[in-house]
């Protein structure tokens, strides 16, 4: 069977899912995802008892998910490539990010998918997707942190995120290419800080729990790709 008879006859498959379950298929490989599971045989499972579809609908969204059916690209580079067409402004911003992330050790996963490249550690606690032109935007799981300045909720933008982080501009990603989240403990003692970040293009978070300072510790323990 020659690789485009293989391609049809998965794109069917895809339509017969749909059509069966009335979910597409990008709210699938959200829901595989999320799933909490890693491996491909226990997401499979997950799919099948949680969600009652058979085992070769459930085989086909694993791979989606996975990036790793007939369509998908061979080398990650080149999902990398097609997401930076017509955006090619943004890739310098991502390379820059990288470079960083490159240094973070072995347990960070960096998994190249179409339209995203996803960042885990056992689980994903980022991404990085150039949406439009003029953006990059950095989803993040950072549960227990109410979205406000720069980093909004996430929304129906991204299923799998908390937050999201419009980069608009190069200087939101410093030297060392951390992007930089800015944030006050007190709006009326710090007003002059937060007016003057303004003044620079920045957003400032106002984040006044007495334990947020443990909790930035674990958040940029956990992400070093953040600096607050």
């Amino acid at each position: 069977m020659t690789t485009d008879t293989l391609k049809q006859a998965e794109l069917n498959q895809v339509k017969n899912l749909e059509k069966n379950t009335g979910k597409k298929m990008e709210e699938w490989t959200s829901i595989a995802n999320k799933s909490g599971f890693e491996k491909h045989g226990e997401i499979l499972n997950y799919l099948k008892t949680e969600h009652g579809i058979g085992h070769g609908y459930a085989n086909l969204i694993v791979h989606y998910a996975n990036q790793s059916h007939a369509g998908a690209a061979e080398n990650p580079g080149d999902l990398i490539t097609e997401q930076y067409k017509g955006k090619e402004n943004l890739k310098p911003w991502y390379d820059k990010l990288m470079a960083e992330i490159n240094k973070f050790g072995k347990d960070v996963e960096i998994s190249p998918k179409k339209a995203y490249v996803s960042l885990r550690r056992k689980k994903q606690f980022a991404i990085i997707q150039p949406t439009v032109k003029t953006r990059l935007d950095i989803g993040l799981n950072i549960k227990g942190i109410a979205p406000t300045g720069n980093a909004e909720a996430a929304g129906s933008w991204n299923s799998m995120c908390t937050h999201r982080i419009k980069v608009e501009e190069e200087k939101q990603i410093n030297k060392d290419g951390k992007l930089v989240v800015l944030y006050a403990g007190n709006k009326d003692a710090q007003h002059s800080y937060i007016e003057t970040a303004k003044e620079k293009g920045y957003e400032v978070l106002l984040l006044d729990s007495p334990i947020i300072s443990h909790l930035i510790q674990k958040i940029e323990g956990d992400n070093q790709d953040l600096t607050f």
